[in-house]
């Protein structure tokens, strides 16, 4: 037997559909797509038509869980979770609460989410967060602080009067009037 005597098993390969070879072909033109459309498109989607945004921040995440494989007392960082194999290196680590944990460690991440801090101090550990805060630009700051501050200057607000009682309703459209000038034509001619 040589290698060109080899074949498939009859059915195990079936030839290619050739697509894009002219309407005579059954399959030409839009190559059976169809018209327009989000599948008709070469990735499947439209492309240009959604926000991405410039700021986002993509973690490498470990739950809670997997930390147990630590000693206790050790200190958990980036690096040792990689080398674990349990985030990949050179993304930014969160920590996220999932699970339990049964031993005290100190633990060096991006980032946390709150139940994962208090399981980690809940067993005597420490969470330090690398990198810098967030910042934040001088409106937004100015904001921030003007909120925080109460205005002394301002007067104090007019009281509404009490619930029982019904505020006094003026003319629409006409200036008050006091009862003199409120006289009927007759009144005034004589």
């Amino acid at each position: 037997m040589q290698l060109h005597d080899l074949k498939p098993a009859a059915g195990a390969h079936r030839k290619a559909r050739r697509i894009g070879r002219g309407t005579g072909s059954g399959r030409g033109k839009t190559s059976g797509r169809g018209q327009k459309g989000q599948n008709a498109r070469s990735e499947g989607f439209r492309l240009g038509f959604g926000f991405k945004n410039p700021f986002k921040r993509i973690y490498s995440v470990v739950n809670v869980s997997k930390l147990s494989r630590f000693p206790a007392g050790s200190t958990v960082d980036a690096a040792s979770l990689a080398e674990a194999g349990l985030v990949r290196a050179g993304l930014d680590v969160k920590v996220l609460g999932t699970g339990s944990l049964d031993r005290k460690l100190t633990v060096v991440a991006h980032a946390f989410s709150s139940s994962a801090r208090e399981a980690i101090e809940a067993r005597g550990g420490t969470v330090t967060v690398i990198g810098e805060p967030r910042k934040i630009g001088p409106r937004r700051l100015a904001a921030k602080t003007a909120k925080r501050a109460p205005k002394a200057d301002e007067p104090e607000p007019v009281a509404s009067p009490p619930s029982g009682e019904v505020a006094p309703k003026g003319r629409v459209g006409r200036p008050e009037q006091s009862e003199a000038q409120e006289s009927t034509p007759d009144q005034a001619e004589e």
